[in-house]
């Protein structure tokens, strides 16, 4: 049985794990990472993945490729990871570095971009041939297939829309420059921006760590609101609203027909139903598919991904 490794590095994660031809997860291990920059990052990619071959081993014979979900812009076809961020940008050319290393051809990708190959072959990509994956995590981005084919850009920098502004005003700067971008609103980092920023208007429960490197708890966060909690249901209602801003303006963009959600963030379906509720209708119309949540495992579906990269599909 041919096999196929994928590797899922993220903010504070590296997953390294073994797959079938399905996206069937074999076995994998967790590895931390932390903050990083590139030439870092290849020293946990090597570490890790040393470790992992030493301590858990190939099912059979060995993967017949490997692929690689990384955070930042790819060139997938030279191999190269350009940058993490404008402030880490180091290209280096990190296919052909495994390669040599491990002997196992190497294919890499943005790790949304690495989600949306997993939906496509895996997931809701099996029944649409023109949807939009939107990954709602520590940031958020997302990824485009129009007529079967991913877009990936001039300078494979598509789909950066956690950069969007959404028609709600919090007053925070995002890092691009931008005031109040979404991601600076419905995802992780921003539901602990707002949180902070909102605190002294609004009583709460909610725990706000004194130190800013701990972010707030979503899950706490979320049953509060249900709870009543003033500044929790102000996050809530904020973020549900902007991400759903997001999706309409999204929806006139390449005219899907279905909007898949991943992430931690909507995994469990609070704030998914409170997005729905937001939509309108006429606008969404012919999204036919519905605004649905992946059906592969948000742990998982980066590493599912990466499989799909190695496979080079």
């Amino acid at each position: 049985m041919d096999t196929y490794l994928g590797l899922d590095l993220g903010g504070t994660k590296l997953l390294i794990g073994e797959l079938d031809g399905r996206g069937n997860i074999l076995r994998y291990k967790k590895y931390d990472s932390g903050y990083f920059n590139q030439q870092a990052a290849l020293e946990i990619i090597k570490y890790s993945l040393d470790d992992y071959i030493k301590t858990v081993g190939w099912v059979d014979k060995p993967p017949v490729a490997m692929g690689v979900g990384l955070i930042g812009r790819v060139d997938t076809e030279k191999g190269i990871w350009l940058q993490i961020d404008p402030t880490r940008t180091e290209p280096i050319p990190l296919a052909a570095e495994l390669f040599n290393l491990y002997g196992i051809p190497c294919h890499i990708d943005n790790d949304v971009k690495s989600a949306t190959r997993a939906e496509r072959y895996f997931g809701f990509g099996q029944i649409s041939q023109n949807f939009t994956y939107i990954n709602v995590g520590t940031g958020i981005a997302a990824g485009f297939v129009v007529n079967g084919r991913q877009i990936r850009g001039s300078h494979y920098n598509a789909g950066e829309v956690g950069h969007s502004q959404v028609g709600v005003n919090v007053g925070i700067r995002c890092g691009c420059g931008r005031m109040d971008c979404v991601e600076q609103i419905a995802a992780g980092i921003g539901f602990d921006r707002c949180a902070r920023l909102l605190q002294p208007k609004f009583k709460t429960s909610l725990h706000i760590p004194a130190d800013a490197g701990e972010r707030i708890n979503l899950k706490e966060v979320f049953e509060l609101s249900k709870k009543g909690d003033p500044l929790c249901i102000e996050l809530v209602e904020n973020a549900t609203q902007a991400l759903a801003n997001l999706i309409m303006n999204l929806v006139r963009v390449s005219d899907p027909d279905t909007i898949v959600l991943g992430g931690g963030i909507v995994s469990d379906g609070y704030i998914h139903t409170k997005v729905l509720e937001k939509l309108n209708a006429n606008t969404v119309r012919f999204v036919k598919n519905g605004v649905v949540i992946t059906k592969l495992n948000p742990d998982f579906i980066g590493l599912i991904g990466a499989a799909a990269v190695a496979m080079n599909v």
